[in-house]
């Protein structure tokens, strides 16, 4: 599991190690691990006779392109340096980086094979003064390869947001932990690949994972979901498995009902109850499937899918009512999110069970009355908070809030999943996961993350329909339990 900590927390970390080591020994830790990976970006060409820019701010980020840039030049490379923090650059980096060889430029002009971005750091504000987005866009003119430094310069390091016009990196080399940047909103994709680099802050990180102490973001791996996605053991049968109840769809649209189910069906739960008016083409699609008229009618289950394509007449407010008054974990999507939308308070009352709402920005400005904004972690955590349910905001890097504050974030996302009916698919899921026992927030991340896998398995192949999810989303889940071994240890 990785950890994303934010500006505050990373400063105080740095601050504790500093005390600990000899002056200047943390900057040298940074630059030696951005000047071996900016080696092996230029490895194809080889570090001697490459050319290299710097773009240098101010400060301590400056302070680590320009140690890193001596380094380079040490070994041959042919480096230059554009200073864009005026007074303010790191003195003792551009002495080590004039005495290594280093050339100081006025402009981006000259072929080159490599650009280091260290305009600014985690101090900076998001955006870029005139004279540093003029470097920028002259550096996207030459095609060079980008490696920023820390972080990508003008994005807001907290929040994830990014101007139009901040720095899109190729690599990203971060020092000590992961930050918010790196893994949520805009920024993230602009980081391109992110390596970390290990400068010795983590004993300083804070060590509890609840906030306000721990880290801002976490962010599971394969390895995290495969360890959690519950298995079958040879005493299991299809009701120790989880049972899951399926209340979606309708006449109008019955494809609602066909995919929810499809994807509850693909995940961990061994028997699926359907109720609905699209029994017909569920019976046709799915013959497993056990159907009913209402939820009423469907019998014992372990959790709920509640929501998509129901509609938000007075029969779908009778089944959204009854699925939430069930003593069991409950997923509301799409049009479940619209009625609960008219008196959140109202709906869920002093309901216990755990609830589970997946909105997209729409919906969640229904239910929140705003937008997310830019900072989509804060306000899924205010939601969840005022609710009492876990959120899991859909978008490119989905999250997951839970009322006491923490948040996991999906790495997967692709917008190919950006079509009609995939939310479905991942709402079925999710209530599969949740009948299967495992917690909810786990649950939540989990499906978002296979979900997200499947997505990118469908858009290899082409144009990508929800149907086209479904159908990737089974080898998927193969890929992700392949060696568990485990029974499932929730129930």
């Amino acid at each position: 599991m990785r950890h994303a900590y934010g500006v505050a927390q990373v400063r105080a970390a740095e601050q504790a190690l500093m005390a600990t080591v000899p002056d200047g020994a943390l900057m040298q830790r940074a630059a030696a691990g951005l000047a071996v990976r900016a080696a092996s970006l230029l490895a194809d060409r080889g570090v001697y006779s490459s050319r290299v820019l710097l773009l240098v701010g101010a400060g301590n980020n400056g302070g680590d392109t320009l140690f890193a840039g001596a380094r380079l030049a040490r070994r041959g490379a042919q480096v230059r340096a554009l200073l864009l923090g005026g007074d303010h650059t790191h003195a003792a980096g551009l002495a080590d980086f004039r005495a290594a060889g280093g050339r100081l430029v006025d402009s981006v002009a000259g072929p080159v094979d490599l650009v280091l971005d260290g305009i600014v750091g985690i101090g900076g504000r998001p955006g870029l003064r005139p004279d540093a987005l003029a470097a920028v866009r002259a550096v996207a003119e030459t095609g060079a390869p980008v490696l920023a430094v820390d972080v990508p310069s003008g994005v807001d390091v907290d929040t994830g947001a990014a101007p139009a016009e901040s720095v899109c990196a190729d690599v990203t080399v971060t020092f000590g932990t992961y930050k918010p940047c790196l893994v949520v909103g805009p920024a993230a994709p602009r980081a391109g690949l992110v390596e970390l680099i290990d400068i010795g802050l983590g004993p300083y990180l804070p060590a509890q994972l609840e906030p306000p102490a721990g880290p801002v973001l976490s962010v599971p791996d394969a390895g995290d979901i495969g360890a959690d996605w519950p298995v079958p053991g040879p005493l299991s049968d299809k009701y120790t498995r989880g049972v899951v109840g399926v209340a979606t769809g309708s006449e109008a649209y019955s494809g609602a009902a066909v995919l929810s189910v499809g994807g509850a069906l693909l995940g961990p739960a061994g028997f699926v109850r359907y109720a609905g008016h699209a029994a017909d083409f569920v019976r046709r699609a799915w013959p497993s499937a056990v159907i009913s008229d209402r939820v009423g009618d469907a019998g014992r289950v372990q959790a709920w899918v509640v929501g998509s394509g129901l509609g938000t007449d007075v029969r779908a407010k009778g089944e959204l009512r009854a699925a939430l008054a069930a003593d069991v974990p409950v997923c509301v999507d799409a049009d479940g999110l619209t009625l609960l939308a008219e008196d959140p308070a109202g709906w869920l009352g002093d309901r216990a069970a755990p609830t589970v709402l997946t909105p997209h920005d729409r919906e969640f400005a229904r239910l929140s009355g705003a937008e997310p904004g830019d900072d989509r972690p804060a306000a899924a955590r205010a939601l969840a908070a005022r609710l009492g349910v876990i959120v899991l905001l859909k978008g490119d890097r989905t999250v997951v809030a839970t009322p006491d504050g923490r948040c996991l974030v999906n790495s997967t996302g692709t917008a190919a999943l950006a079509t009609a009916g995939s939310g479905d698919v991942l709402s079925g899921l999710l209530g599969s996961l949740l009948a299967a026992g495992l917690p909810a927030d786990r649950a939540a991340i989990a499906a978002a993350f296979a979900h997200g896998l499947a997505g990118r398995e469908a858009a290899g192949h082409g144009p990508v329909t929800a149907m086209h999810v479904l159908s990737a989303l089974r080898p998927v889940v193969r890929s992700l339990t392949s060696g568990n071994g485990r029974t499932n240890t929730f129930r």
